[in-house]
């Protein structure tokens, strides 16, 4: 029991535990690295990036503004225009709708969403989506902040963790301009951070809100099902699947034929983006461009092999509650893996594809010092080099596979699943009052 004057007893034995921080103390280092990633992100774009390269245009993300159009018509109820030009929008609904609030603010403000161009050098639509974009992606350095937390991170390596998240969302957010990345790969954490208190309810509606904004998340799902007591997967899976389903239902009823196609051929172009070493066998979809779809589902396959495996692993673990930090480092660790899987088999690759793998990984490395600065330098050498145009598989798209499975193996903490299981046992059972919710620490306990 917790008492009121900070003590938990546990088999008579007396413990003490810190009074509750502070919201804002606690997840100060996040904010520190999101207020400084706006900062960098909106200077490098309109002030001091594009004078480096001797431009008068802003140098902004291009592939932000089809997903704002698309906000735009959601806001307007035009649910038919969602996969109709020019959004270009080929992931779920979900990447439109949490930019729906700026471009409200857009909208009240008269500025136009026409992209930066020779007619357009400096849209003053960028100085409100901008920072509203960056501070959206960086839900996943808070997610990652609260694991931490829960690892029982010390905070100078928290603060750490959150400069070198900050790094690597540079590449999602400032460069690429895909907020829906980010968002999705933070609700995932939330969610395997309650699934690992036992709020299995909270966990499948975290993790379906994360897969209605980015299907990316469907990579990780096989991994986190199998640790899931099968009496319960029918339900995970149903709260899952429902914010998904119902946004999507909702585009396919006002035009089937566009989302069909957006959404189950996902083209690229390996003539814009870098080619790999699957590009020759994707489907052709015409304009050069070609269908992703085929190898994401080939992905997500692979990823229930990685499922297997951790399944064998936590057999011993389903009954008990919490999980131990191991644990916990243990199931993000292979959650990383399938999330790299995209990168390997995908037809044609972008730099930001590369940035869950990182994301996730350094939380996995944050209880070490040698394990979290190593992870963090791969993932800001990896984050700035893929941002190379070669096109060619061999000189980009090898390297960079190679790089990500350079920083797994930097950020793997060994762990047998005798390791996993006893670690899990030995952790005595939470006292409710301990915890602030799903995403809150216990405190210090000595």
């Amino acid at each position: 029991m917790l008492s009121s004057s900070g003590v938990q007893t546990w088999g008579g034995d007396v413990v003490s535990v810190s009074a509750p921080t502070p919201w804002l103390a606690r997840r100060l280092f996040p904010l520190l690295a999101t207020a400084g990633l706006i900062a960098i992100g909106m200077a490098s774009t309109i002030w001091w990036g594009p004078h480096l390269v001797g431009k008068s245009d802003w140098s902004l993300p291009d592939d932000l503004w089809g997903t704002l159009v698309a906000a735009r018509r959601l806001l307007h109820l035009d649910l038919g225009g969602l996969y109709t030009r020019p959004t270009a929008l080929v992931t779920f609904p979900g990447a439109a709708v949490i930019l729906v609030p700026v471009v409200a603010i857009i909208d009240a403000a008269g500025l136009s969403l026409r992209a930066a161009g020779a007619s357009n050098p400096h849209p003053g639509a960028w100085l409100l989506a901008g920072p509203y974009e960056i501070a959206l992606s960086a839900v996943a350095l808070f997610a990652a902040d609260a694991i931490a937390e829960r690892l029982g991170v010390a905070r100078p390596k928290r603060a750490v963790l959150a400069a070198a998240g900050a790094v690597a969302l540079w590449s999602v957010s400032v460069r690429w301009g895909h907020p829906e990345d980010a968002v999705a790969v933070g609700l995932l954490l939330f969610g395997i951070l309650a699934l690992s208190d036992s709020k299995v309810g909270r966990s499948a509606w975290l993790i379906g809100a994360a897969v209605a904004v980015q299907p990316l998340i469907l990579l990780a799902l096989p991994v986190v099902l199998v640790v899931i007591e099968p009496r319960r997967l029918a339900g995970f899976l149903t709260r899952a699947a429902a914010p998904g389903a119902v946004l999507l239902g909702a585009a396919a009823a006002a035009n089937w034929n566009a989302t069909f196609k957006a959404v189950t051929s996902q083209p690229n172009s390996p003539a814009v983006d870098h080619p790999t070493a699957w590009t020759s066998l994707a489907p052709h979809v015409g304009n050069g461009a070609v269908a992703a779809g085929p190898a994401r589902a080939l992905s997500i396959l692979v990823a229930c092999g990685c499922a297997l495996v951790v399944g064998r692993r936590w057999r011993a673990v389903r009954q008990t509650a919490p999980w131990s930090p191991e644990a916990l480092q243990d199931l993000l660790w292979w959650a990383a893996v399938a999330l790299a899987l995209r990168s390997v088999f995908e037809p044609v690759m972008v730099a930001y594809y590369l940035w869950p793998v990182l994301a996730v990984a350094l939380i996995t490395a944050s209880r070490s010092w040698s394990r979290l600065v190593a992870t963090s330098l791969a993932a800001a050498t990896l984050t700035l080099v893929s941002q190379i145009s070669w096109r060619g598989p061999w000189s980009w798209w090898a390297p960079m596979v190679a790089g990500l499975g350079l920083t797994l193996f930097l950020a793997r903490v060994p762990l047998n699943k005798r390791g996993v299981a006893r670690s899990v046992q030995a952790t005595p059972p939470l006292d409710p009052a301990q915890s602030q919710g799903s995403h809150e620490s216990l405190g210090r306990v000595s």
